[in-house]
């Protein structure tokens, strides 16, 4: 764990999207432009080995994005180069920072003024999700998986602690990137999970409402 007075003020910033990091989770990505591959390169000769995964949004009538304010910060714990030159590597999510300025440089890539306050509870210990009904959870998201023709190892969820069953999720369930933003701003674990539930509920109407038009 990184202690937060050691957490940098500027960090390369990846925007991809639909792809959520969280603390405590791990992200794996697969890098192959050319301006990603230099901010590796830069990446893993600090000491923090940190890049930010944030939301691209973009411009009506322009090719730029602008980014979302709040992103999350991973360290690169895992790294292997394939014999064509592209790298796989895996993020351990630290914590979620909000940006304050877009710097500008000589990288290919983008870096942030980043600010980490109000995101202390990222660099603690697996938060509990009290009031969670994991029976009636795991029933909707089967319906969810079975809409979605999605397979999971059930027993695994079943063993799973709170924390990394509803990140893992919220990670992996195929939403839109603005919804896997709402979900990285939950300010909890538990609201967290009701903004999955509410998620998963309405892809379900969804889809039953499309069967009924059919």
């Amino acid at each position: 764990m990184i202690p937060v007075k050691d957490l940098p003020p500027n960090i390369p910033v990846f925007p991809l999207p639909g792809a959520l990091l969280l603390p405590r989770a791990r992200l794996p990505l697969h890098i192959f432009e050319p301006k990603y591959l230099a901010m590796l390169d830069d990446t893993l000769k600090t000491q923090h080995r940190l890049v930010g995964m944030v939301q691209p949004r973009d411009i009506p009538g322009s090719t730029e994005t602008r980014l979302h304010s709040i992103g999350c910060a991973g360290r690169v714990t895992g790294f292997s180069e394939t014999e064509d030159g592209r790298y796989m590597i895996t993020l351990a999510g630290v914590s979620r920072f909000r940006i304050t300025a877009e710097t500008s440089g000589f990288t290919p890539y983008r870096c942030c003024d980043v600010s980490w306050d109000g995101f202390s509870r990222d660099l603690g210990p697996a938060e509990q999700d009290r009031d969670f009904d994991r029976d009636a959870f795991l029933r909707l998201l089967s319906r969810f998986f079975e809409a979605q023709d999605l397979k999971t190892d059930w027993a695994s969820l079943n063993e799973a602690e709170d924390e990394l069953l509803i990140n893992s999720l919220s990670m992996l369930c195929p939403f839109e990137p603005e919804d896997k933003q709402a979900l990285l701003e939950a300010p909890s674990l538990s609201t967290r999970r009701e903004t999955l539930v509410t998620l998963i509920e309405f892809a379900l109407r969804r889809g039953d409402n499309e069967e009924i038009m059919q």
